[in-house]
């Protein structure tokens, strides 16, 4: 919830768009405007209130009128970019920073495909970075030639996204050798375990891992709104979670904190989390865990339907892949029963037996 604290932060303001999107800034006095980014009341935003108040952060410069920079701002301060989920505007927020720098002042009739093109090949040695940029740019277009009406020609039309080695696989899913390995290295009473038996037994994405804490679960059952569908979740907190969660260091507001006691946001949490899995000989990551969470509940037995509510995909494709691929494997296995020879034939009397001299 965007509500204003009581008492009033100095010189923070909140001002709402006409397309409904909530925009904080710092002024001091008669000063600049200065911008505060990130999710009101997280971590980020802060940080960046603090660097604002103190005259650390920078001060944007009113863009001229056409340019890629005015732009983006108009496209940040509609109701298209109001709609996306927390996660995706900061990720996209971060893209749009480093677009500003680098091409800010580029005016819009001077973008075209070659342009969008060559931007994604900047980022060609990580593929992923690539496709998020070019994902990124389209969303920006669709509103420029859309509601923005600011564009006539959309020039990421075309420009397609690049392959990357893991894409067939994705994330690395753990196998039950890591996790056994993951909990002999870190026993239970530890922020690690926690962390670990949050995300196996949760399901959770990292943005709600980092989020989720005492305050969410009532009788048992943690309920939490998704950051990135804004799917109703219940989780019922099974024991391996509910026994971490009584011997491991917990902050107040989100189970999973760091050694100084703060919560994490969740970049910062991946990154710490895959140190801690390597600690543990263990290539996995956050989602990885997660993806092996699916695993399990597949293997088990799960529908499709059951692993949409619990995972808080909106359509049933992801879930499908690991039903799926459940039923591949014990159909396999019942398969492999059949290659066995369970009618041997009947031995030949005096078969292998020495012929009688006549």
């Amino acid at each position: 919830m965007n509500a204003m604290p009581r008492p009033r932060p100095p010189y923070l303001h909140r001002e709402t768009t006409r397309h409904g999107a909530v925009v904080w800034y710092v002024r001091k006095n008669d000063g600049p405007r200065i911008r505060v980014k990130g999710e009101y009341g997280s971590p980020e935003f802060w940080a960046a209130y603090r660097e604002a108040l103190e005259g650390r952060a920078e001060v944007q410069k009113k863009a001229s009128p056409h340019t890629l920079q005015w732009a983006l701002d108009k496209y940040r301060a509609s109701s298209a970019w109001a709609s996306l989920s927390n996660a995706t505007r900061r990720q996209r927020e971060n893209i749009f920073k480093a677009v500003i720098a680098s091409a800010g002042n580029e005016r819009l009739s001077d973008i075209d495909k070659a342009s969008i093109i060559a931007s994604r090949e900047k980022r060609a040695a990580t593929p992923h970075a690539a496709n998020v940029y070019l994902k990124a740019m389209r969303s920006f277009y669709a509103w420029a030639c859309g509601d923005g009406a600011i564009v006539e020609t959309d020039p990421t039309k075309g420009v397609s996204l690049l392959k990357g080695k893991n894409d067939d696989v994705g994330f690395h899913t753990w196998t039950e050798e890591e996790v056994a390995r993951f909990e002999a290295r870190w026993p239970i009473g530890t922020r690690e375990r926690l962390a670990f038996d949050l995300l196996l037994y949760t399901g959770l994405r990292r943005g709600d891992a980092v989020r989720v804490g005492r305050q969410h679960v009532k009788d048992g059952v943690i309920y939490i709104k998704a950051e990135k569908t804004g799917e109703d979740l219940f989780i019922p907190v099974l024991p391996p979670f509910a026994a971490s969660i009584a011997a491991a260091p917990t902050g107040d507001l989100a189970f999973i904190v760091g050694s100084d006691g703060k919560p994490f946001v969740k970049e910062s949490f991946g990154n710490w989390f895959r140190e801690v899995c390597r600690s543990a000989d263990c290539p996995g990551a956050a989602h990885g865990l997660r993806k092996a969470g699916a695993t399990r509940a597949a293997e088990n037995g799960a529908s499709d339907k059951e692993l949409m509510a619990l995972f808080g995909w909106t359509n049933g494709k992801m879930a499908n892949l690991y039903t799926k691929a459940a039923d591949r494997r014990k159909l396999a296995a019942a398969a492999a029963e059949r290659l066995l020879n369970k009618n041997p034939p009947h031995p030949v009397p005096g078969a292998g037996m020495k012929a009688e001299n006549t």
